[in-house]
């Protein structure tokens, strides 16, 4: 009888373990949980951070760009027209052509606070902001560096601490959404 129960808990366990696996199977071949799983590899972003997928794409398709002032295509981009490209091409929006611009659009945020999508300040050497960034999550931005081009950063770097001004979410009237849809409703419009 004693044997009997044995091989009927092990057969139990086995069915569990085996409905487990699969349930996980299922989870990595969804489309959408592979692509937040592989881009929070590439970023460095926690996976359940990773709630925009349409950001992330973006942002992955642009690394490694070099940087170039004034310029705003694959050949060369600055920093406020990244976070411009961003912003048109993912939200469906318009936030400004340069960095102060930027920030004049915004509603400021905590650095606690911050969201993906948000945009990411920084006075380097002056009393202007002179630097802009897109916030990822996980304390992770998205920039174009002067040195390396597009790439991802961590605020918590001691370069970005120390030049770190302040974060912000751009202003949308009442009625209008800032969505990542590809299709918007209604597109988005910036006070």
């Amino acid at each position: 009888m004693k044997t009997k129960k044995l091989v009927a808990a092990m057969l139990l366990i086995g069915l569990c373990l085996v409905s487990q696996a699969q349930t996980n199977s299922q989870k990595s071949s969804d489309p959408d949980n592979l692509a937040k799983e592989y881009f929070s590899q590439i970023m460095g972003v926690a996976a359940n951070a990773t709630t925009n997928t349409k950001l992330y794409q973006f942002v992955y398709e642009w690394l490694g760009t070099p940087y170039r002032l004034g310029g705003d295509s694959k050949r060369g981009i600055d920093c406020s027209k990244f976070s411009l490209a961003v912003y048109e091409n993912v939200f469906n929006t318009t936030i400004g052509y340069n960095s102060r611009n930027q920030y004049q659009n915004v509603t400021p945020v905590r650095k606690g606070e911050l969201e993906a999508g948000d945009l990411v300040f920084f006075k380097i050497r002056s009393r202007n902001i002179t630097h802009v960034g897109v916030y990822l999550g996980d304390d992770k931005f998205a920039h174009a560096s002067s040195s390396r081009g597009v790439m991802v950063s961590n605020l918590n770097e001691a370069y970005w601490k120390r030049y770190y001004y302040n974060g912000g979410r751009p202003k949308v009237d009442d009625a209008k959404i800032m969505t990542a849809d590809a299709n918007p409703k209604e597109k988005s419009n910036l006070n």
